[in-house]
């Protein structure tokens, strides 16, 4: 039995949702799936997968092998792309990993293009605003937003956001705007929760002095979309990325607070195993995005 064809044949049936659609696929008959997967099963002595006239499902085996046969079979395409050294040849699944709204808003909108360029290769998108352990957990490629980078994986900058301290016209005129970082304790704050110290906020001024400040809480939050519409109904001071608001700010439903004082800006970053071979569909995708957000990023644009 030639086995890197049977777990191609079996990948295929789970990825397809059945024998003839597996067939189609990998231009082959029905019966020839049929007897790959058997030989399959009784070669490892259990069975994959359960079959009904209605539906196909794996077992608790089948599930197991998938995971693993699947990396399989991506890395051989992988390596046979690599053989060409041909950007056309990446093909196979990609794993990426991205923070929510960003990837809502900022990395959806590109995917379409980048499957047009690249219909061998599969995109598999996880948004998740917790931080992942991008090997541990099985991506190929990680975005993230961080000030700080990383010190446990390859680290491609691909673009820039200023973090923006703001509120709601209507905020203003009821509660009057700061004057000084330190006026923030006597005022409503949104933080955010996965920052390493959510409710001490610190602010830069024109020559890059540091100042810490313990704002006042009044909603603590881990999402900045939540804090965006909050702050927009004019309840509460909060800072959040350009990528998020800057046409709130443009528009004028926000407003920059404390002018002479600025956030620290964070990073957009592309984070890839560094004791990994970085495989074609990685950098085809690194690449990309770079190009994307290259020069003035989209959220910065008129």
């Amino acid at each position: 039995m030639d086995r890197l064809r049977a777990f191609e044949m079996f990948c295929a049936v789970v990825g397809r949702g059945g024998f003839a659609r597996a067939a189609d696929a990998l231009d082959t008959s029905p019966a020839n799936v049929t007897r790959y997967i058997a030989e399959l099963e009784a070669h490892l002595g259990t069975r994959l997968l359960n079959r009904t006239s209605r539906r196909l499902s794996l077992t608790e085996a089948g599930e197991a092998l998938y995971e693993r046969a699947r990396a399989i079979v991506d890395d051989v395409a992988e390596a046979e792309a690599a053989a060409t050294a041909s950007a056309e040849g990446a093909r196979g699944r990609l794993r990426i990993n991205a923070p929510l709204v960003f990837g809502i808003r900022h990395l959806a909108p590109l995917w379409p293009r980048f499957m047009a360029l690249h219909p061998e290769v599969e995109l598999d998108i996880a948004l998740s605003d917790r931080v992942v352990d991008i090997v541990e957990e099985g991506y190929d490629l990680g975005i993230r937003i961080s000030r700080a980078g990383s010190q446990a994986y390859v680290a491609r900058k691909l673009a820039t956001s200023r973090n923006v301290l703001c509120a709601a016209p209507a905020y203003l005129a009821r509660h009057g705007a700061p004057q000084t970082p330190a006026d923030l304790v006597d005022h409503a704050c949104v933080i955010y929760g996965y920052a390493p110290e959510p409710d001490v906020w610190t602010l830069l001024d024109a020559d890059g002095a540091e100042t810490r400040v313990r704002v006042g809480t009044r909603l603590r939050t881990n999402s900045g979309d939540t804090a965006r519409l909050v702050a927009l109904a004019g309840e509460a001071i909060t800072w959040q990325p350009g990528f998020l608001i800057g046409e709130d700010l443009r528009a004028g439903t926000l407003v920059q607070l404390l002018p002479g004082w600025r956030l620290p800006d964070i990073d957009i970053l592309a984070l890839y195993a560094s004791r990994r071979h970085l495989s074609a569909k990685v950098r085809l995708m690194v690449n990309f995005l770079s190009e994307a957000f290259k020069g003035v990023p989209p959220w910065e644009r008129d």
